[in-house]
């Protein structure tokens, strides 16, 4: 029957035909709520992939740091052990001074002198590495704290796309304005991140 002019439409075919010419409840004239959230949810999709990023390269980076001191605290583990088995053998070496005559206690002196020496050398390296571990701990400690900004920031984004998205499928005015204020939100948390705070 449609052939001769006449033709029946569906409860959804108005509602399509007037999406597919801009306007609904007149809140698509010139471009209006579909226009604007679509560019402002690309955008924030795109700031959100960038926190994500930075997100993911902090929380490497905290993962090598804390790696990082674990190897200085084994090496400086290590030191402490060379440092104490000079401080058995000096310790040997002057009981067996004290037992030795006179004309063996000079040469066994010489190698008392020279473990105090080798000691010394070994205490400062062990504590050298010691201060480098609980630096690259400190480290690793600031880009976790980092990571977590990062973090808030992108998930902050994220809640703010699905507004975005039940705002266009409701035309509720109060979602774009939440989807607004999250964006915000995250765009802070996004700045705290970038400054360290």
């Amino acid at each position: 029957m449609s052939g001769q002019g006449f033709h029946v439409h569906g409860p959804h075919d108005h509602e399509l035909e007037h999406a597919a010419q801009g306007g609904h409840d007149g809140h698509d004239k010139g471009g209006g709520l579909i226009a604007q959230i679509a560019v402002v949810t690309a955008i924030i999709a795109t700031v959100g992939a960038l926190f994500s990023y930075q997100g993911g390269a902090t929380q490497a980076n905290a993962g090598l740091y804390k790696n990082t001191a674990a190897i200085k605290k084994t090496e400086a583990a290590n030191q402490w052990s060379f440092f104490q088995a000079k401080s058995t053998k000096q310790s040997l070496t002057e009981f067996a001074r004290d037992l030795a005559p006179d004309d063996k206690k000079v040469a066994y002196q010489s190698r008392i002198d020279r473990y105090e020496t080798e000691k010394n050398a070994i205490k400062l390296s062990a504590e050298k590495l010691e201060a480098e571990a609980i630096a690259w701990d400190h480290s690793s400690d600031e880009q976790l704290h980092q990571h977590h900004r990062w973090a808030q920031a992108t998930t902050v984004l994220q809640v703010s796309i699905a507004l975005a998205a039940i705002a266009l499928l409701t035309r509720k005015k109060w979602l774009e304005y939440g989807m607004f204020a999250l964006a915000g939100v995250g765009l802070l948390l996004g700045g705290l991140a970038a400054l360290h705070i």
